[in-house]
């Protein structure tokens, strides 16, 4: 008999939905964005479902729009490392994930923090190192927005780098003790890094943490992003979420990874996905498109077209055609966040030949155009499409991003996972401890030693 095809095991992460387009809030199931609670209810469902890990993104500055805070952003965010640190503590296997910039913090900092979580959690800790080149931003720090954008991804591998050779100070252990002898200790164990943008050097107060280094996950899709993603990081957040274009950013990022002696395993690529599920495919359509509508309200979908048009354009009617007058250069009309091309123009021409070609109002265009990768159907339905993106290489598996705060991941776990698992696609039961075993990862400093199967 032919021998049965083992299938590849689907990994998922759980995303935090802070306030943002994705995110319902305006209905009595939304709950809080801050309060402990929320978070805590997300992660132990997540760990319920056996998910690989928790992700939380970053907002280091309130949204800007027209000189008023953005109204999806009003209610901040927590510090990451604080929330993290605290479901440490609530949880047992579930990998943390946080987002932290790599513009305006400093190896020394990051690499203590990074492994205090990473200690405190077992081996639990992940880094979504992102870069910002944003002024905007930059006010809220010390050096500003000096940082040019050609000069980011310059500082971000520096950073990776000089925060990993202080991880590199304590791979061997802690200093030997020989209690007969009153030896407690040995040669202070020092770290040295030169380059561009780091000239550093010192003694790391903390023993080798679990993982070794926490698992690097990385978002960025321009060609330097894709570099820097094969060269240090374990995962990519990606934007690539519908099937062929999954396919094609899967084989391009995966066949890069040979020029730095990595294997493909070497690299989980998680696309962010929503999810709407209901009693039929019907039923789910319905949900999706409700849903849909919700989150992208009449105010919210002329913020987004004054984003493109860099105008006011608060006197046209949401659910009336877009704008016959030109877009203008005005960068600055949203600050902190940037949703659109660098060319307005060139936006507002495809903008304006979809909504003709599809007879679509300025809100019905915003929903199309801001839409994420969406499984939508019956739990059945949605698991095999899950499977069928993961057996067709155009994912790993994928981070869920809820649109409610915080149960919305519950209706998945009670659902769809069973359903993963009878496709045997899903674990049954976590079979490491730390993230790098969850996600078939090898140890940066003993290859493939404590690396077991999901």
């Amino acid at each position: 008999m032919p021998k049965q095809q083992v299938r590849k095991q689907i990994h998922l992460a759980a995303h935090f939905p802070g306030v943002n387009n994705t995110t319902v809030w305006s209905v009595p199931e939304s709950g809080s964005q801050i309060e402990f609670d929320s978070f805590v209810h997300l992660a132990r469902t997540a760990e319920r479902g056996l998910f690989d890990f928790f992700f939380l993104a970053e907002g280091l500055r309130l949204r800007e729009h027209r000189g008023r805070i953005f109204d999806l952003d009003v209610v901040g965010r927590p510090d990451t490392f604080t929330v993290l640190d605290a479901l440490a503590g609530v949880t047992t296997h579930l990998g943390l994930a946080g987002t932290i910039n790599t513009t305006f913090n400093e190896p020394f900092e990051l690499a203590r923090q990074f492994a205090s979580l990473d200690h405190l959690s077992g081996g639990r800790a992940a880094w979504n190192a992102v870069t910002s080149s944003d002024a905007f931003t930059g006010e809220n720090f010390r050096r500003g927005g000096y940082l040019d954008h050609s000069q980011r991804y310059v500082r971000a591998a520096e950073v990776v780098d000089a925060t990993r050779a202080i991880w590199d100070s304590r791979a061997g252990g802690a200093p030997v003790v020989d209690r007969e002898r009153g030896v407690f200790g040995g040669p202070a164990p020092r770290f040295s890094y030169r380059g561009t943008q780091f000239d550093i050097e010192g003694v790391y107060g903390l023993p080798a943490s679990p993982q070794g280094y926490p698992v690097q996950i990385q978002a960025g899709d321009s060609e330097e992003g894709r570099e820097f993603a094969a060269a240090k990081a374990d995962a990519i957040f990606s934007r690539h979420g519908e099937l062929e274009d999954g396919r094609q950013f899967y084989t391009d990022i995966k066949t890069r990874l040979a020029k730095y002696g990595r294997r493909r395993d070497d690299l989980k690529i998680l696309p962010a996905a929503t999810f709407v599920l209901g009693d039929s495919d019907a039923d789910a359509q319905e949900r999706a498109r409700e849903i849909r509508l919700q989150q992208v309200g009449p105010q919210t979908a002329i913020a987004f077209l004054e984003q493109v048009w860099g105008r006011d354009l608060s006197g046209y009617d949401p659910d009336g055609p877009l704008p016959e007058i030109d877009p203008v250069d005005n960068a600055n009309i949203t600050r902190g966040r940037v949703r659109h091309a660098k060319d307005p123009r060139a936006i507002a021409e495809a903008w304006r030949a979809k909504a003709e070609a599809e007879k679509l109002s300025i809100r019905e265009l915003i929903i199309e155009v801001t839409a994420r990768q969406q499984f939508v159907g019956t739990p059945a339905q949605v698991a095999a499409e899950i499977d069928r993106y993961v057996q067709s290489d155009a994912a790993d598996g994928f981070v869920l991003v809820p649109h409610l705060t915080p149960a919305g991941l519950d209706e998945f776990v009670d659902k769809v996972v069973p359903e993963l698992q009878d496709l045997g696609s899903f674990r049954t039961e976590y079979t490491g401890v730390t993230l790098r075993e969850h996600l078939g990862l090898r140890h940066p400093h003993r290859g493939s030693e404590g690396v077991r199967a999901s």
